[in-house]
């Protein structure tokens, strides 16, 4: 049986559609479990569910990382029963900055960063956007940009564990026929959408 160009590509919309649906479904669980452990601060956490974001932007593209980032906080916010609240609106604000900084550095730096530093940098972006969302709608005093250094210090932390992680998935991911047979490259240029 020969497939034609025009089935070869109904198959890779289909696959991308399926790993997009998974990395989704992925970045939720991660994001609920998250909110289940113990935080010594209510909005700090690891952001293991930036794992997919980062995949998804490596593999698919810009707009596959917002795909995968603005369905995990929605529909996370939605299971939690936090839709519209406070921690919401923070967390949308932190993935609006951090998708929006990862999606430029890797268009512009992604040939000299791995998704490491891609991560690190995304993170430090998702703390600047919490504390500014925080400071505009939850404490309007100057005082809460002197939580910014700490804050910042362990976001960049988990965002290094965090582009880590998201490296060991890129090298398995590499390994699915999937992607070999996709051609998807994996040099820090793929999806250029």
């Amino acid at each position: 049986m020969i497939c034609s160009a025009a089935d070869a590509e109904k198959l890779a919309r289909a696959r991308r559609q399926v790993f997009l649906a998974l990395f989704i479904a992925l970045a939720v669980s991660l994001h609920i479990l998250e909110s289940l452990l113990p935080s010594p601060v209510p909005w700090l956490r690891l952001g293991l569910a930036n794992i997919m974001t980062l995949s998804a932007l490596y593999l698919y593209g810009g707009r596959a990382a917002w795909t995968v980032s603005l369905a995990r906080v929605g529909i996370g916010a939605l299971l939690l029963g936090r839709l519209f609240s406070p921690g919401f609106w923070l967390a949308l604000t932190g993935t609006i900055v951090a998708t929006s900084v990862m999606i430029i550095v890797h268009r512009i730096c992604g040939r000299y960063l791995s998704p490491v530093g891609v991560s690190a940098i995304g993170a430090a972006g998702h703390a600047l956007g919490q504390v500014l969302a925080a400071r505009l709608l939850i404490i309007q005093h100057e005082a809460i940009w002197q939580i910014a250094p700490l804050f910042l210090f362990f976001t960049v932390f988990s965002g290094v564990l965090t582009g880590w992680l998201a490296t060991i998935l890129l090298q398995r991911l590499r390994q699915h026929p999937a992607f070999q047979k996709a051609g998807v490259a994996f040099d820090g240029q793929a999806g250029k959408d």
